[in-house]
């Protein structure tokens, strides 16, 4: 290969790096991932223990089929941190090692061997493993240049045994796990702190140890392959000369593949970053525009809640807490209640008593979907298909889904931020359910009311001035844009609330939001929960 040539190669190499960097910066805008981190780290806490156990065995099985394991690395930096991805990754890494090293000894040998035959690198790796053993993974597992998956398929069908491999490969994997887990978590920290979620000057500091740990592993791993290198170059051009072989990135054809999957990635990430809009809708919750829809109507007609006013004084505490057991028992009035909203006439109704008949109506079905379920420890327990999204409420001569009264019917038609503090969703962590129905006359008040017992209770909110961080529900974060519809920012709708809030804002201080866990167990009134009574 001539001198032109190479450099041709290495110019292709650059330009696609580059190329692949600015397609995931473009992903990075594109999509919700801080929505998404947020609602992979909610799934992997309900699961406990078993949370980091299934991500290692998921990743252990993808691995195993060749599916990139740094890109799973990176997200369990982003969902577990640090020390527990670190942990989760390298669980699963090991169990990979082994999975694999099995297969294809046992299974696939005579498979691997041809790959190994194909390739002169891999060939010569395969012949210096019989020589040279752990010592041999130790160096290629500290090296960039072999592929994670191909290798632990290669070990199985070379001389090495298994205790060996495995051993060798779960204590040199570490430095190369911790760099990887450490740009996920740095991406994380990345999309919450373009949020307004995390200090940008503590940003910048994990930044400088994300650095220092890429040099330090570069370093490590330069080092490591001019070690294999000087064991398998003389097997390798022996190989070579023997013909054969697959395009690697250092060859003309590798050069243009890695081109051309370049390319793609960027094309793909552009028409993300174009769509970025519908993507967000993509996530939970969707995206809405603002509007007040009915501010002119005038009632000519009204809805009697005194029914589900006396279901709600009877059978709900000052907390919010709800005895479904007696409800269970006694569910008359309640069936009364929703039996009568399908007849309701909505579109008589002025706003507020429109915007009470919903809130009241999607209150009202929650209890239902919970005693139809009943007993359960939490509404995540049911389907899917069974809960918000199941179409199945009458509701004013339409049948709807939960999902489809909030978003479609509440949202997009009263720019009325305090509805994320009234509608419950049957969980601790869910804004506290009324021990009253809301009504038009009163419903001003009501939601003041509500907003303000939702940001006097640590449950919800808690503010450290000294450290200036504030603790904020989830609902802020799941509901971003509505609060910045109505109040420019999370930190400004909060402020709206707490007085000291506002007057370090006003101070022009920096607050750093941290979001409070959200406990999914059902708000069932019998549960001893030592948090905060409104």
């Amino acid at each position: 290969m001539g001198a032109a040539q190479q450099n041709w190669i290495r110019y292709v190499r650059r330009g696609a790096i580059l190329t692949i960097v600015a397609a995931f910066l473009l992903l990075l805008r594109a999509l919700p991932i801080d929505l998404l981190i947020d609602v992979l780290q909610v799934w992997v806490r309900q699961l406990g223990f078993w949370g980091p156990v299934i991500f290692a065995a998921v990743y252990a099985l993808a691995v195993t089929l060749f599916l990139p394991a740094s890109a799973l690395t990176l997200a369990a930096g982003a969902i577990f941190g640090i020390g527990a991805g670190v942990l989760t990754v390298w669980g699963g890494a090991v169990l990979t090692v082994a999975l694999s090293f099995l297969i294809a000894r046992r299974l696939v040998r005579a498979r691997v061997e041809r790959i190994a035959k194909d390739n002169p690198k891999f060939g010569a790796i395969d012949k210096a493993l019989g020589e040279e053993g752990w010592k041999l993974v130790a160096l290629m597992r500290l090296s960039p240049v072999f592929p994670f998956n191909v290798q632990n398929y290669l070990y199985g069908v070379s001389s090495i045994r298994f205790w060996p491999c495995v051993i060798a490969s779960a204590v040199f994997m570490l430095p190369g796990t911790f760099m990887y887990v450490y740009f996920g978590y740095i991406g994380g920290q990345a999309a919450a702190a373009a949020s307004g979620d995390v200090d940008a000057a503590k940003l910048a500091l994990q930044g400088i140890g994300l650095v220092a740990t890429v040099l330090v592993t570069l370093y490590i791993a330069n080092v490591a392959s001019r070690a294999v290198k000087k064991h398998i170059v003389e097997g390798e051009e022996s190989a070579a000369r023997n013909g054969g072989g697959q395009p690697d990135p250092t060859s003309p054809q590798g050069a243009a593949l890695l081109a051309a999957a370049a390319l793609l990635l960027f094309a793909s990430a552009l028409y993300a970053y174009r769509n970025r809009e519908a993507l967000k809708s993509w996530a939970h919750p969707p995206v809405v525009e603002w509007n007040e829809a009915y501010e002119n109507d005038r009632a000519t007609a009204t809805v009697d809640h005194s029914v589900f006013d006396r279901v709600a004084r009877e059978y709900v505490d000052g907390r919010g807490f709800v005895d479904y057991a007696s409800l269970n028992e006694n569910p008359a009035g309640l069936d009364a209640y929703i039996a009568a909203l399908a007849k309701a006439p909505f579109n008589r109704l002025d706003r507020d008593g429109k915007l009470a008949l919903l809130i009241n109506a999607y209150n009202a079905f929650t209890l239902r979907l919970v005693l139809d379920n009943y007993p359960l420890d939490s509404i995540e327990s049911i389907p899917e298909n069974r809960r918000w999204a199941a179409v199945r409420w009458n509701l004013a001569g339409g049948v709807y889904s939960l999902n489809q009264i909030e978003h479609e019917w509440i949202r997009p038609n009263f720019r009325e931020p305090r509805i994320h503090f009234a509608l419950v969703c049957a969980a601790i962590s869910c804004p506290a359910l009324r021990n009253e129905a809301y009504v038009a006359g009163r419903l001003e008040a009501q939601l003041e009311d509500q907003a303000r017992k939702i940001h006097n209770s640590d449950r919800w909110f808690r503010f450290d001035e000294k450290k200036r961080e504030v603790s904020l529900t989830r609902i802020y974060r799941w509901y971003r844009w509505d609060f910045e519809q109505a109040y420019g920012s999370v930190l400004a709708a909060a402020s709206m609330y707490s007085a000291d809030v506002k007057k370090a804002l006003d101070r022009g201080r920096k607050i750093t939001i941290r979001w409070l866990d959200y406990d999914w167990s059902l708000n069932e009134k019998r549960v001893l929960n030592p948090v905060s009574i409104l």
